[in-house]
């Protein structure tokens, strides 16, 4: 028998948010090329899927794809910005256990900055209190920590907690599907007392799944500060990601786009054991990027369970027996920057970070053409106007 695979499904490239660490709203996929349900019924068993974008829910047949994936996947959770508040209602009622994850970058100011979103605050908000309301099991808030927005972090937590709700956390990343080089975080040690605090707080909570997200957040500081990661990847190996032209990836975490082979002309299984693929997979294991998002961390975590554990487990004990609260000065190389042995520079050369560097969008040829005559943000507008019609 197979073993079940984690999977992502990005079925659109399409955004109607303009925030300002992803330009994927720049660069939008033609819908007409987008991952179709004959290619959906072509992937493998999954034990969890993710379907993201671009923006989700712009896709008017999005509850075909969960449909679909239902018959292949155990769990299932949509990421989204929540401002087609209708359609994720009508999509939560025919499918009352699929996991939804509303992206809010911080409280109200905040996230409208951040995301460019009129109203999108209040928006997603008002999207998350109905979910609630209808008694949605399966409903969280996620938060991409920067500069900009740390001081939430702690804030925004609370207020998920307040309305029983789950709280995802990631940082920048610079990678072909964010079409993004130039993000990194500029004042580390701010950024990380923030996320310090956090874990802290999860640490003291009695619930176990917190103290696990309690290390990955203690493995995000890790992460801003240019260290290897906590956990080996094994994205490729038990763990993909497909786009929207139904190319399979191992992540989204690459510098340019990674093909292990397209389910358009090829089976499942003809795709994930050839020569490709197997080309991937050794990419994978000499990549340098040391990404810390929850798609490549949180399976490791399953798989490599001790590790966290025993983290979880020091941690716990420091905490009851001594009174010591957990320190991101644990890490050596925080440490070495409070002394001054690594210098603000250094750890931006440790990013992936590469100012005006032209970043490879991932998109096809097609998409690319509509590009010449009309701008992302004007195509996707369109298409929602389009679709308001109807």
């Amino acid at each position: 028998m197979q073993k079940k695979l984690n999977g992502t499904v990005i079925v659109t490239y399409r955004c109607n948010a303009r925030c300002k660490m992803c330009s994927r709203y720049k660069c939008p996929s033609k819908a007409e090329e987008e991952i179709t349900l004959e290619t959906i019924k072509k992937l493998p068993q999954m034990y969890f899927t993710n379907i993201t974008g671009g923006e989700p829910f712009i896709r008017t047949d999005l509850k075909d794809i969960v449909r679909e994936l239902y018959k292949k996947s155990d769990r299932i959770v949509i990421s989204t910005n929540g401002f087609f508040t209708d359609r994720i209602i009508d999509l939560c009622t025919e499918f009352p256990q699929v996991g939804i994850r509303i992206s809010m970058e911080g409280l109200e100011a905040t996230n409208n900055k951040i995301r460019g979103l009129e109203d999108g605050y209040n928006k997603g908000l008002s999207t998350l209190q109905k979910l609630v309301d209808m008694k949605h099991p399966d409903v969280g808030f996620g938060m991409t920590v920067q500069d900009d927005n740390c001081q939430d972090l702690v804030p925004l937590y609370r207020k998920s907690e307040k309305m029983g709700m789950e709280f995802a956390t990631a940082s920048l990343h610079n990678s072909f599907y964010f079409v993004e080089s130039n993000n990194v975080i500029h004042d580390r040690l701010r950024v990380g007392k923030y996320f310090e605090d956090l874990v802290n707080i999860l640490l003291k909570s009695k619930s176990p799944k917190k103290w696990f997200r309690a290390y990955f957040n203690h493995g995000l500081i890790n992460y801003i500060f240019g260290e290897e990661r906590l956990l080996q990847c094994d994205m490729a190996f038990d763990t993909f990601f497909i786009d929207p032209y139904s190319d399979v990836m191992p992540c989204n975490g690459t510098k340019d786009k990674e093909v292990m082979g397209n389910l358009i002309t090829q089976t499942w299984d003809e795709l994930w054991n050839s020569e490709k693929a197997e080309k991937v997979r050794n990419i994978v294991r000499h990549c340098d990027r040391k990404c810390w998002m929850i798609g490549s961390a949180a399976p490791a975590m399953h798989k490599y369970i001790w590790v966290p554990t025993w983290w979880i487990i020091k941690h716990k004990f420091l905490r009851f027996y001594k009174k010591q609260r957990y320190s991101m000065d644990e890490l050596k190389i925080v440490r070495d920057y409070k002394a001054g042995k690594v210098t603000t520079k250094q750890l931006d050369s440790r990013s992936t970070c590469q100012f005006n560097n032209e970043v490879n969008d991932g998109l096809s040829e097609a998409s690319k053409a509509q590009l010449k005559d009309k701008s992302g943000e004007e195509i996707v507008d369109a298409d929602i106007a389009g679709q308001e019609t109807l």
